[in-house]
């Protein structure tokens, strides 16, 4: 996984545009605004890639800290040249913070890497505080029986296409849609996060259902 994600990492922010047919950064800033942070928010930025979340909070909170948090060592001096300042190379499963830490945890399309899902939204939950939130923005499948196969094949199509025409290989983008058939679906994730100790659980749905937005405030 690590070596896949460094080598998309120079292109992981205009392959993310191109699959969300431009819409990434206005999802990501419906997420920001109905996340309810404090003055002065600590952040954590969980599936970084290239700090998108932390830039976003930074610049709309002059005082918070954001952590931009990923597996790929790639990502993170991608983010750190985009002006991420705090910046941990680190394991969604067992995440190197104090319980209680972030008032919220923002992850942009990485619930569907995670290989232990239920032990990530522990470990978010855990270092979240009591009335803070987890905001996930991700793929998922439809539930819609006719356009389920009908959204894979698009995104095999894209990723094949943008993996020869960046990188010379038709499989190097597949894996969001592979990562797609053993991955919950969005009512699926919002119980767990019910199951997990989160109260308020809200989502969103784009493109037909192929993108869900949740938020989820901590008892």
């Amino acid at each position: 996984m690590r070596a896949m994600f460094s080598t998309v990492a120079p292109r992981y922010d205009f392959i993310t545009r191109t699959f969300s047919y431009g819409m990434d950064r206005h999802w990501k800033r419906t997420a920001l605004e109905r996340a309810h942070l404090p003055e002065r928010p600590v952040v954590l930025d969980l599936a970084s890639g290239t700090g998108d979340f932390s830039l976003m909070v930074k610049q709309q909170f002059p005082g918070s800290r954001a952590v931009a948090v990923d597996i790929t060592e790639r990502m993170l001096q991608l983010a750190h040249s985009r002006g991420v300042k705090r910046t941990v190379c680190g394991d969604a499963g067992m995440l190197p913070f104090p319980d209680h830490s972030f008032d919220c945890v923002f992850v942009g399309y990485g619930l569907r890497n995670f290989p232990d899902l239920g032990l990530a939204v522990r470990e978010i939950e855990r270092v979240t505080r009591p009335g803070g939130s987890l905001v996930s923005l991700d793929f998922f499948l439809p539930t819609n029986a006719v356009l389920r196969p009908l959204y894979l094949a698009y995104l095999y199509a894209q990723g094949t296409f943008w993996g020869l025409v960046l990188h010379g290989r038709a499989r190097v983008y597949t894996y969001i849609p592979d990562s797609l058939r053993s991955f919950v679906s969005i009512d699926e994730f919002s119980a767990m996060l019910h199951h997990t100790g989160y109260r308020r659980v809200d989502a969103r749905r784009y493109i037909l259902g192929g993108i869900g937005l949740h938020w989820a405030v901590k008892d």
